[in-house]
């Protein structure tokens, strides 16, 4: 399978994390807070995150705290949309195709729910084709780019001469959370909204980025590590301090089964913590991964790619590729792109 484009959206709202704890420190919900985690919230907000500036669809991000698991909802059933439509339209443009040439539209989000899915959402919005093949992947937390796009290849690998395009979506203020939890309480001070949409086809053309050679592992022993928990009818994100060294346990054992030596890893955020484990377990320089970090915070599944596009954007050079992505389940999952 051959990636014919890729492009990122992210919401027209910006703030430092300064600003962040600005307007949290002002809501009456972490007003209510105990001292230590208003100490917390300080702490990481004000101190050295790895963040500069997350994104959000929102102008009054501390309104979330207060709303209703139905606002939230319609909220989520607003935006996501939205910002995939933008994303997707990019590389749309960038690939020199329309949506109607589309044979295939998957996404992948973990931020809220819609049925139908945002897949039916943004065909209608774009105007694709009616028969169409729409698919959408839920459940799988911050590691969902990789596993839609290895869906994608198996959608090509049936239907050859087709074009396929994957988003991946996430509106994670409509999933922040506010209790004394300090898991709850660090997620709230890393997330960020964005997408990032790819088209791809079985055409090799010349030069293209050829992916494959995917890889999965699943911890269910360690699920309540990290995940969505009901807090009330609104998603509520639970994060243990073991995570960084979860996460590193997890991508070790699958760069042991990749297939070549890449030219660079890319690597979804998660947050600083988790790339230094990263970096200090496989010796790796994260420097793309870090950016995004920096640049938009950990906007969950789409940040990978993320990495990857803003890779492709200045190395010409490069041959060869390692992506992986984690998060809920626990579950981590790794492809390799050559070229």
């Amino acid at each position: 399978m051959f990636l014919e484009s890729i492009a990122s959206a992210f919401p027209a709202f910006s703030f430092s994390q300064p600003e962040c704890y600005d307007f949290s420190s002002k809501s009456a919900s972490v007003k209510s807070l105990d001292t230590r985690s208003k100490a917390l919230l300080r702490k990481v907000l004000l101190g050295d995150s790895g963040i500069d500036r997350r994104y959000f669809t929102t102008v009054d991000p501390a309104s979330i705290f207060e709303a209703t698991a139905q606002e939230l909802s319609e909220y989520f059933e607003k935006e996501a949309p939205k910002i995939s439509c933008e994303a997707l339209g990019k590389a749309l443009e960038n690939a020199g195709i329309s949506a109607s040439d589309l044979d295939a539209l998957i996404i992948c989000t973990c931020t809220g729910y819609l049925c139908p899915g945002v897949t039916s959402h943004v065909a209608e919005q774009l105007k694709m084709r009616s028969d169409a093949y729409l698919q959408d992947i839920v459940g799988l937390g911050c590691g969902a780019a990789i596993p839609t796009i290895r869906a994608a290849q198996g959608f090509l690998a049936a239907n050859p001469g087709s074009k396929v395009a994957t988003i991946a979506v996430e509106v994670c203020s409509a999933a922040l959370f506010v209790n004394d939890d300090p898991g709850v309480l660090i997620s709230l001070c890393l997330f960020g909204d964005g997408a990032s949409a790819a088209i791809w086809s079985d055409d090799p053309g010349d030069e293209k980025w050829q992916v494959g050679q995917f890889k999965t592992i699943h911890l269910p022993e360690e699920r309540e590590k990290i995940r969505f928990v009901n807090g009330g009818g609104k998603l509520q994100n639970k994060l243990h301090r073991t995570v960084p060294k979860l996460a590193a346990q997890a991508v070790e054992s699958l760069w042991k089964k990749r297939s070549m030596e890449p030219d660079r890893v890319l690597s979804h955020t998660g947050g600083r913590d988790v790339i230094e484990a990263l970096e200090e377990r496989m010796g790796w320089d994260l420097a793309e991964t870090r950016k995004v970090l920096n640049d938009y915070g950990n906007c969950s599944s789409p940040c990978v790619l993320f990495a990857l596009e803003g890779r492709l954007e200045q190395s010409e050079g490069d041959r060869r590729y390692w992506l992986t992505s984690f998060g809920a389940g626990f579950a981590a999952h790794s492809c390799e792109m050559w070229r």
